[in-house]
C-alpha cells in the first residue's frame, strides 16, 4: 500500500510564512536598524568617563535662532567674550540690503548680543591691539559677479592729476566720456585723487609728475554696444578751467569680463567695554581679503587683499599706529597672495609660511621665507613639501614661542583645484639654515583644517575637507591632538559636523575649544544641490578637564604687567603646579590665526603662592592681553586669569 503524501498543517503554513516574511522584512530594513543601532551605541560609547578623559568631549552650542548668523570671523576679547561676525555673511541678498552682521558672545553665561555693524566686514582682517580693543580693517565693497551674469560693461579706470596744487575729490556717480569711443561710464564710490608731485631739479628746473587713483566704472546701459575693445582717454564730467584740463581718466577694455570680489578702505576698532565699533582712519588701500599683524612696538602691518576694482594689492603694504589711529605706507613694497600667513617672529622679522587663501598667481608670492620690513629684504626657506597645496592650509607657531618652531598643515592647490595634502610640515628658525621638515601625516587629506593651541603645548587640529569648499561630500569629521615634544599624535573624539571655508576654531578662558561656520560650496556628494551655511557652534572638551583635580590661582582680577616684570598669585596648589603658560587670544578667519601664540613663564614657587617673570622680548610677546595659564603634574591647565602687557613706555 502506497504511503499517504506528507502535507503541511494550515497553523505550520502560517508560521512558516509569518517567519519568512519576518525574513524578507529583516533583510529589507537591516542597515536603517543597523544603522540606529550604532548611532545609539557611539552616543552611548563617546558619553562613557573613560571615552572623555582620553578623547575628550563634543556638545553643541545652545544658541537662540535669532542670533545665529554665518559667523566668517571670530575674536577673543578680554573680557571673556567671543565677537562674532559675519557682515554680509557671503550672501548676496543681504549685501544688497545692508543687512551686516556682528554678534557678541559671552561663552561663560552663554549670553548674546547683536552688535551693530556699520560696513560689510565680510572678508575684513583683524587683530589684537595693546588696549585691549580690536582692529577691524577691510570688507566688501562688492560681490562678485561671474561670466555670463555681467549685464554691463565695466572694469577699470585710471584718472590723473596733473595739478601740483591741491588733490581732487569725485564723488560717486562721476561719468567719464571716451575721446575716441564717445562712450560714458559712471563711478558707484567716492574717489580721491591726490596733487601731483611736483620737483625742483638741477638749475631750478621743476618737474611735475602727475598722481594717480583708480576707481570702477560701469556703463550707464546694459548689452555689447557699451563696450569698449581700446585704450582710450576719458573727459571727467562737470570739471571746468583747469580742473578740466588737469583731470582726465584712462582705461583699457571696459568689458564683461568676471568682476571679482572688491575691498573697502575702512577701519575700526571694536571697544570689548563699551562693545561697539568705533571708525578710525580709512587704510590708504582697499582691502578685501587682507592680513594683520601685530608688530613689537604694537603697530599693526597690513597687507594683501583685493583692492577697489578687484585685483590684488601690488604689494602696496601699509601700518597702522594706534596711538594716532592713522594708517601709512611702507617704503617699499612686497606683493603677497590674499590673507597670508605672517608671523612676527622673536627677532622681529615677518616669517611667512606660505599659507594663504583664496586669490594671486600660482607663480608669485607663494614661496616661504623670512621678511625683514626695515630693509624689505626676503629670505627663502627651503624644504616645503608638495609646495603646490599651500592655498588653504594651516600654519601654527609650536609652544613653547620661544622655541620659534612652525608647522604647515595640510592645504590644497590654488583656487578651486582638487589637489589636496595630509602633510605636515615643520621649520625650526633657531636652526643656523631653517629647512621645513615633514611632520607625521594629519588624519586624512585636508583642506581647511583649523588648529588651536591648548594650554598644555598640544595642538588641536579639526576638521577641513579633501576638495575645494567641501566639494563632493568630501568633509573630514576627525580630530587630532599634536605634542610638540614627541612629534606624535593622537586621534581623538570625531566633531559633530563637518566644517570647511568659512570656517575656524578658538581657545576659551576655561580650556575648551569652540568651533564654528563652514560654507560647502555643494550639499551632496553628486554636486547638484546647493548647500546651506553651517550656523551651529560646537564647544570641544580635552581630556585635561576631565581629570579628578584641576589647578586654580587666587585673585584673578585682571593685571598690567611690564615685560621683564614678576607677578605673585595665591593659590591652594603650588606644589602640584609645574609650569605657566600666556596665551595670546586668538583672531580667526580663513584658514589664518596668526595671533595665537604661547609663551613660557619662568615659575617659582612657595607653600602658598606662585610667582611667574615674563619675558622682556616684545617681538616674542607683542603688547596686549593674554591668558595665564599655570599647569599641574598631570597636565590639567588652570582656568586662565587675564595680564595685560603694555607698549614699552606706556604707563600702564
Amino acid at each position: 500500500m502506497r504511503a499517504r503524501p506528507f502535507r503541511v498543517s494550515r497553523r505550520t503554513r502560517r508560521v512558516g510564512i509569518g517567519a519568512a516574511v519576518a525574513v524578507v522584512l529583516a533583510g529589507m530594513n537591516g542597515p536603517a536598524i543597523w544603522g540606529y543601532a550604532s548611532a545609539k551605541y557611539h552616543d552611548y560609547k563617546i558619553n562613557q568617563p573613560g571615552y572623555k578623559a582620553a578623547n575628550g568631549h563634543w556638545k553643541v552650542v545652545d544658541m537662540p535662532r535669532e542670533y545665529r548668523i554665518n559667523t566668517i570671523h571670530a575674536a577673543l576679547l578680554h573680557t571673556g567674550k567671543v565677537l562674532l561676525v559675519a557682515g554680509s555673511g557671503n550672501n548676496a541678498a543681504n549685501f544688497d540690503a545692508k543687512s551686516f552682521r556682528s554678534v557678541l558672545w559671552d561663552p561663560e553665561h552663554n549670553t548674546y548680543k547683536n552688535i551693530d555693524t556699520p560696513k560689510d566686514l565680510f572678508c575684513a582682517g583683524h587683530t589684537q591691539l595693546p588696549d585691549g580693543k580690536l582692529l577691524v580693517a577691510g570688507g566688501t565693497q562688492r560681490y562678485e559677479k561671474l561670466e555670463g551674469d555681467v549685464t554691463k560693461a565695466g572694469g577699470l579706470m585710471v584718472v590723473h592729476n596733473e595739478d601740483p596744487d591741491k588733490p581732487m575729490t569725485l564723488p560717486a556717480g562721476t561719468r567719464f566720456t571716451g575721446g575716441k569711443s564717445g562712450k560714458t561710464f559712471e563711478s558707484h564710490d567716492p574717489l580721491l585723487v591726490p596733487r601731483a608731485k611736483k620737483t625742483q631739479g638741477e638749475g631750478g628746473k621743476v618737474t611735475v609728475t602727475a598722481s594717480t587713483a583708480r576707481v570702477y566704472v560701469e556703463a550707464l546701459g546694459q548689452g555689447p554696444k557699451y563696450e569698449t575693445g581700446l585704450t582710450d582717454n576719458y573727459r571727467i564730467e562737470g570739471l571746468k578751467g583747469k580742473d578740466a584740463q588737469n583731470l582726465y581718466g584712462i582705461a583699457n577694455k571696459l568689458s564683461f569680463d568676471k568682476k571679482d570680489f572688491q575691498g573697502i578702505r575702512d577701519s575700526f576698532e571694536f571697544d570689548p567695554i563699551a562693545e561697539r565699533y568705533v571708525p578710525v582712519d580709512p587704510m590708504r588701500e582697499a582691502r578685501w581679503y587682507p592680513t594683520l599683524t601685530t608688530l613689537p612696538d604694537g603697530r599693526v602691518l597690513s597687507v594683501s587683499g583685493l583692492d577697489e576694482i578687484g585685483q590684488v594689492v601690488p604689494g602696496k603694504n601699509e601700518i597702522y599706529d594706534p596711538k594716532t589711529k592713522k594708517w601709512s605706507y611702507l617704503p617699499k613694497e612686497r606683493f603677497f597672495p590674499t590673507y597670508p600667513a605672517l608671523f612676527l617672529t622673536d627677532k622681529g622679522r615677518i616669517f611667512y609660511t606660505g599659507s594663504n587663501a583664496g586669490y594671486g598667481p600660482a607663480d608669485k608670492g607663494r614661496v616661504p621665507g623670512l621678511w625683514d620690513l626695515e630693509s624689505n629684504a626676503f629670505t627663502e626657506v627651503p624644504g616645503m613639501s608638495d609646495p603646490d597645496t599651500l592655498e588653504t592650509s594651516m600654519s601654527v607657531l609650536l609652544p613653547p614661542a620661544q622655541a620659534q618652531r612652525y608647522m604647515v598643515l595640510g592645504g590644497g592647490g590654488v583656487g578651486e583645484n582638487k589637489k589636496s595634502t595630509a602633510r605636515t610640515r615643520i621649520v625650526d628658525l633657531h636652526d643656523p639654515k631653517p629647512r621645513f621638515r615633514d611632520g607625521p601625516d594629519l588624519y586624512a587629506k585636508a583642506r581647511y583644517p583649523s588648529s588651536v593651541i591648548l594650554p598644555d603645548d598640544t595642538v588641536l587640529t579639526t576638521n577641513g575637507s579633501g576638495d575645494y569648499r567641501g566639494r563632493s561630500d568630501s568633509n573630514v569629521l576627525k580630530a587630532e591632538l599634536y605634542d610638540p615634544r614627541t612629534n606624535t599624535k593622537r586621534a581623538v573624539a570625531d566633531p559633530l559636523v563637518g566644517r570647511n571655508y568659512h570656517s575656524g576654531a578658538l581657545l576659551l578662558p576655561d580650556g575648551r575649544v569652540m568651533t564654528f561656520g563652514s560654507d560647502s560650496l555643494f550639499g551632496d556628494r553628486a554636486n547638484s544641490k546647493p548647500a546651506t551655511f553651517q550656523q551651529q557652534m560646537d564647544l570641544y572638551t580635552p581630556p585635561y578637564l576631565f581629570r579628578d583635580s584641576r589647578p586654580a590661582l587666587r585673585d584673578t582680577a585682571p593685571r598690567t604687567v611690564k615685560a621683564g616684570e614678576k607677578t605673585t598669585y595665591a593659590t591652594a596648589h603650588s606644589q602640584a603646579i609645574r609650569k605657566a603658560r600666556l596665551i595670546r587670544p586668538g583672531s580667526f578667519t580663513h584658514v589664518t590665526n596668526i595671533e595665537q601664540r604661547s609663551i613660557e613663564l619662568e615659575l617659582t614657587k612657595t607653600a602658598n603662592d606662585i610667582t611667574v617673570t615674563l619675558p622682556e622680548d616684545t617681538s616674542l610677546m607683542p603688547p596686549g592681553w593674554y591668558m595665564l595659564h599655570v599647569i599641574d603634574d598631570q597636565g590639567t591647565p588652570s582656568e586662565a586669569v587675564w595680564i595685560k602687557v603694555p607698549r614699552v613706555g606706556d604707563r600702564d
